[in-house]
């Protein structure tokens, strides 16, 4: 009698505190930051700042705002997640079991794999929940499946979904998801607002040195020099998800929120850029926010509370948050097409037919 085997899907997003307290938070920031993918500078640098500039007085603040954003059942980020694997689960069907997992914290990869293990599952697709790549997000995430899996002695075969900032579907689901809110707001002007990087990310992922942050409109199309350019797949979806919601040119620009420090970030700034508009006359301002296809603290809280807050302290009427995709079902079933792309084989087709 032969064994029907089945997929593991393993979708991977950052991590989130266990409560909205600062002793969790401070566990959290810890292992978050103490990643060199994350803090990419000199081991003896990355603990120097971590412990003396940033555990010491961030937890405090971090926790005032998750406790803005907490629902009764826990982080916003943890309950999407949940919901997403198990609408994805239901989407893709028996021949493929859906066990979420985050890069910090819980749950963790390392139980993720241990649930495949002892269900007898040997292949499994990574999806990491990030649209766009960066080495601190999708590299850091995928590393540590590889790393994980491979201590095992039966090392299972893994796949994984690529960035998928320009996918039809997903691009799709964001303007769908978006559709209300731009319809009942009538919004002046779209801000794209995207996770931010140091620039000095973003040079590191140009192999040839050249292109990224060297020439102008660098970002304006994906070519060889930066296709693992994370600025250059922000604007990329920018550039699809206002086709698909058939926003004007002029309408919309994009933004990079979430900065840290002092080094210089990509730019433009999320929060200057809402001033200026704010200043600028606009009244009514939409806010997309595609590096999250869930929502967490930092649409909910940096977008949906602060930016709002500064909108309006600067001249403007009303900010709106687009909620991001979470279990929303154009987007699983766009996810459910990524996985199946990165799984196909024989068996697949037939059940998928």
């Amino acid at each position: 009698m032969s064994i029907e085997p089945k997929t593991g899907v393993l979708p991977v997003n950052v991590g989130t505190p266990d409560a909205p307290r600062a002793r969790e938070v401070r566990r959290y920031l810890r292992e978050f930051l103490g990643d060199p993918r994350v803090l990419d500078m000199n081991a003896l640098g990355r603990y120097l700042l971590l412990r003396l500039v940033i555990l010491p007085w961030r937890p405090r603040r971090s926790a005032e705002a998750y406790r803005a954003i907490w629902e009764p059942g826990g982080s916003p980020l943890l309950l999407h997640t949940r919901r997403f694997a198990e609408a994805l689960g239901r989407r893709l069907g028996e021949r493929f079991e859906v066990v979420p997992a985050m890069r910090y914290g819980e749950p963790s990869i390392a139980a993720a794999l241990e649930t495949f293990r002892s269900r007898g599952i040997d292949r499994v697709v990574v999806l990491p929940m990030y649209p766009q790549f960066a080495s601190s997000t999708t590299g850091t995430s995928l590393e540590a499946v590889y790393r994980l899996a491979s201590s095992r002695w039966n090392v299972p075969l893994i796949a994984n979904v690529p960035p998928f900032y320009d996918d039809p579907g997903f691009l799709s689901a964001f303007a769908r998801v978006g559709l209300p809110v731009l319809d009942e707001l009538r919004p002046e002007h779209v801000l794209f607002s995207f996770h931010g990087l140091p620039e000095r990310q973003v040079r590191k992922s140009d192999d040839t040195g050249r292109h990224c942050l060297a020439v102008e409109d660098c970002c304006a199309a994906i070519a060889t020099a930066n296709r693992n350019c994370y600025r250059a797949q922000c604007f990329a979806t920018a550039r699809g998800i206002a086709r698909a919601a058939a926003l004007g040119e002029g309408a919309w620009s994009v933004a990079f929120q979430s900065r840290l420090g002092r080094t210089p970030w990509i730019r433009p700034y999320a929060d200057e850029r809402v001033r200026e508009l704010a200043r600028a006359g606009v009244r009514r301002v939409a806010v997309f926010c595609p590096a999250f296809v869930a929502d967490c603290l930092e649409t909910l809280e940096e977008i949906g509370i602060r930016a709002r807050r500064d909108f309006v302290a600067h001249g403007g009427e009303e900010l709106r948050l687009v909620p991001s995709l979470n279990a929303d079902p154009a987007w699983i079933d766009a996810a459910a097409a990524l996985v199946r792309r990165s799984a196909w084989t024989e068996a697949d087709a037939v059940s998928a037919r």
